[in-house]
Formats: C-alpha cells, sequence, structure tokens
C-alpha cells in the first residue's frame, strides 16, 4: 500500500486477529507533555483530545481539542482521527483511521501512546473507578473546562471556590488527572473534619516522641504525596494557628516534621476548595491574608447549576446511566424535560440525587404507575405521582392542622422512609450489601434504619 507521506490517508495496521476486545487494553502515554497518563479501555468508545470532556485529557498544546477516538469494533481497537489540526500517525504513516496493535506507538503532536495490556496500563487517571469528566455545554462551564490544560499543566497551587455540590471534589480529581502528576498520588485531606489536635501531624508528619502517645514517627501527606497533588477541602476550615505553616510549605516547598528541625524538600500540587468566602474570611481576622493572596494567583470558580440551566438535560442523563438502572428512554427524555423546565435551587450533586431517587421508583413500581422525577420547591423537594400534584409518601394535604410543624414534618419523613427501605429491601432481595450498594449507604447504617422501621432483622 502507498501512504502518501503529506496528508492523512486510511491505514490498516495489524488488528487483534480475531481476538476479543474486552476490559483487557489500555491506553497508555509514553512520550510527550502528558507523559505517564493511562486509561483503560473500558467502554465501547474512548475519546481523546485536549478537552477536559474527553474520556483521555492530554495537556498537550499541539493536541486538537477533540483529536481522536478509539473504538471497539469486531475486528479490534480502531482509532478514528477527527480533523485534528496537526493529525494523527501510527507507526510514523499519517492516518485518518486504522486498527492498533500493542506496542505500536501513536503519535498525537507532540504526544506519544501505545495499546498496552491491562495489567501495565488499566489505571485510570482519576483515582475513581469512573475516570473524573465534568458534562456541561453551557458557556460558563465550557470556560472552566478550557482553562484546565493550563492550570493542570502549570503545577501551581489553585483555589477552587464553589458552593457545596458544584463539583469542586471532581474538578481537582481532573485537574490531577490531566496533568503531569497524574501517575503520582492524590490524596485528600479534609480540612473540617480532622481533630485540631491533629491536623499538624497529618500534614507534615512527626518523629518519634514529638508529642504524648507519638511511639513511632510518621511521615505526613505531604511526603505521602510526592510526586502527585494533595487536594485541601474546605480550606476555610484550617485553624488559624497552623495556616503559616502551610503557607511556608507552599513558599519555600519544604516541611518540617513536627519534633524535627530537618527541611524536607516536597514536590507536590496543591489544589485547595472551599465554599465559603475566604475573602470575607481575611476581613474578619479569621484566615491569614497572606495565604489567601497566595491561593487566589489561580482562582477558578465554578458556577452553580441554576446559573446554567442548559446543563441539566445532559446531567440528568448521564446520571440516569450511572444508575445502571433499566429505565425507558421515554422516561429518561421526560425527566430531562421536567427537570429543565422549572427553576432548580440544589446544585449537580442535589440533581444526582435526586435524579437516582427518581429512576429507583420509578423502577421498583409494582404497578403501571410511573413516578416524575423530585422536582424542586420552595421548602425542599417533592416526588410526584404522575397525573397528581400530591407527593408521594407523605400524608394528605387534607390532614388537620392539628399538630405542631416539627411533629408533622417528622411523621412524614418517618412514612417516606419506610416506604423508601421497605421497596429497597424488596429490589435487594434481602441482601442488605447490596441494597447499601444501591444507594451509596453504610450498611451499618441501613442495618439501623431497617430496624428502627421494623422492616427486617437476618438480612445479609
Amino acid at each position: 500500500m502507498d501512504i502518501e507521506s503529506d496528508s492523512p490517508t486510511r491505514a490498516h495496521t495489524a488488528p487483534f486477529r480475531g481476538r476479543a476486545v474486552s476490559h483487557t487494553y489500555g491506553l497508555a502515554v509514553v512520550a510527550g507533555p502528558a507523559n505517564g497518563a493511562r486509561r483503560l479501555i473500558d467502554e465501547e468508545e474512548i475519546r481523546i483530545g485536549k478537552a477536559a470532556t474527553n474520556h483521555l485529557c492530554l495537556a498537550d498544546p499541539t493536541v486538537s481539542r477533540f483529536h481522536c477516538v478509539v473504538e471497539r469494533a469486531a475486528r479490534g481497537l480502531l482509532l478514528r482521527d477527527l480533523g485534528s489540526s496537526n493529525g494523527t500517525q501510527i507507526a510514523g504513516c499519517w492516518v485518518e483511521s486504522a486498527y492498533l496493535s500493542p506496542g505500536v506507538p501513536i503519535r498525537l503532536g507532540d504526544t506519544i501512546m501505545k495499546v498496552v495490556a491491562a495489567e501495565a496500563g488499566s489505571s485510570s487517571r482519576a483515582t475513581d473507578e469512573t475516570p473524573a469528566r465534568i458534562l456541561g455545554e453551557s458557556p460558563q462551564i465550557q470556560k472552566v473546562l478550557a482553562l484546565l490544560p493550563r492550570l493542570a499543566s502549570s503545577g501551581a497551587t489553585v483555589l477552587l471556590e464553589g458552593e457545596t455540590g458544584t463539583g469542586k471534589s471532581l474538578l481537582a480529581r481532573l485537574l490531577h488527572g490531566i496533568g503531569p502528576r497524574a501517575v503520582g498520588p492524590f490524596i485528600v485531606v479534609d480540612c473540617g473534619a480532622l481533630s485540631p489536635t491533629l491536623i499538624e501531624s497529618e500534614l507534615f508528619g512527626h518523629e518519634r516522641g514529638a508529642f504524648t502517645g507519638a511511639t513511632d514517627r510518621r511521615i505526613g501527606v505531604f511526603e505521602a504525596a510526592e510526586g502527585g497533588s494533595i487536594f485541601l477541602d474546605e480550606i476555610g476550615e484550617l485553624p488559624l494557628d497552623l495556616q503559616p505553616r502551610l503557607l511556608r510549605a507552599l513558599e519555600e516547598r519544604s516541611i518540617r516534621r513536627l519534633g524535627s528541625t530537618r527541611a524536607i524538600p516536597i514536590n507536590v500540587q496543591i489544589i485547595a476548595a472551599t465554599n465559603r468566602n475566604l475573602h470575607r474570611l481575611v476581613e474578619q481576622g479569621r484566615f491569614r491574608a497572606d495565604l489567601y493572596y497566595r491561593l487566589e494567583a489561580l482562582q477558578l470558580t465554578i458556577p452553580p447549576l441554576r446559573d446554567r440551566p442548559i446543563d441539566i438535560p445532559i446531567l440528568v442523563e448521564h446520571f440516569c446511566e450511572r444508575t445502571r438502572a433499566n429505565v425507558h428512554p421515554g422516561v429518561v427524555e421526560r425527566m430531562k424535560r421536567d427537570f429543565a423546565a422549572q427553576p432548580w435551587p440544589g446544585n449537580a450533586r442535589q440533581l444526582r440525587n435526586a435524579v437516582e431517587r427518581s429512576v429507583l421508583l420509578q423502577a421498583w413500581s409494582q404497578d403501571d404507575t410511573c413516578l416524575r422525577p423530585v422536582r424542586p420547591g420552595a421548602s425542599g423537594f417533592h416526588m410526584t405521582m404522575e397525573g397528581t400534584d400530591e407527593p408521594a409518601f407523605e400524608d394528605s394535604d387534607r390532614q388537620a392542622f392539628s399538630v405542631p410543624f416539627r411533629v408533622a414534618k417528622e411523621k412524614a419523613i418517618e412514612s417516606w422512609e419506610r416506604s423508601y427501605l421497605s421497596q429497597l429491601i424488596e429490589r435487594a432481595q434481602g441482601n442488605i450489601s447490596h441494597a447499601s450498594r444501591l444507594v451509596q449507604v453504610d450498611r451499618t447504617h441501613l442495618r439501623e434504619l431497617l430496624k428502627r422501621h421494623r422492616l427486617g432483622r437476618d438480612f445479609e
């Protein structure tokens, strides 16, 4: 076959020769700005490019936003170029589409990657089982996504601001996953959940005998995350007396363990997040100004979902897929329409919970009546039966107001919980472990709820 070297053409490298393509292969970046990045080929189509919404996001300016895709076709793994600016080469040949073979170099701009066996390439860029992705088509979210490759490749400290549930932790994982530190650790520190007496040791470590109870030497988060990233969630909750030590670590790029005078160099990227107004905390004397100005050098604000309603249908469809329930496409379309048709007071996390609850109840309905999605209201969220405006799992609105509001509320919640849990345990066929995974509730807590409502005793 003659191949023109100055223009893309169709070419075929040796395919997988009839072997079934399963979750046994991955893509590994072996050279370029994103060296070390990996992505398991665990979907029918893996999108690759510079945009943060790709399955494999490459922080390489010579790669197009949507450069190419790798498909799991009948004959093997098929790569298709998506009209990229700098083209795609396989084994030195310019291609528009080609079947891939393990170990053969694939060049996208300055990035070179290969197909590898899962043992060497099964680790996703994100630390979760599902790779981190930010979904949305609104100008607000696209502006955020456009900045991510530059922030990730810089290695500088980044401050993420936004309301609870906007996706700050997901964005932090994505920043880590598309940057040059993706092969290193990603360690999360919840500054609001740590004991004030232990947080210093947690961050910086301690030597044996540094304080009462320090029977052994311990390395802190900064040392454990060497070569990777630290996500300081809710940094506004960091104790005031500890803030100078964090500032010194950021400025000097070194730390000292408690009880030690030796400076230890650190090589980590700090990603901080808060749902509070740090500038206001500075004015109130509750956050150090010098640390704030050090953090805000690279600041990214995530817009709330109410400011980008165009993204609601996209997120609804994504959350429906995540439930892995057999939801009729017509139900999904109705949910997308209903959620988008009314103001949404919450954020993406609240929307996810509402969609999962709607899918759960719709899927477990014992009759032909379907439930509309949870809808936002002035005082919270309601579940309504199709064709009515009466909330499900609540007492009738015709009840007399003869009891205090608190009592009525507790009674309604109790009724809803019992109905929800009874359907849950029926769906899980009495398997409490399966039930806890379905609704993402701790098994011990779920067992206590079932016991409280007398819905069962010996579920395993």
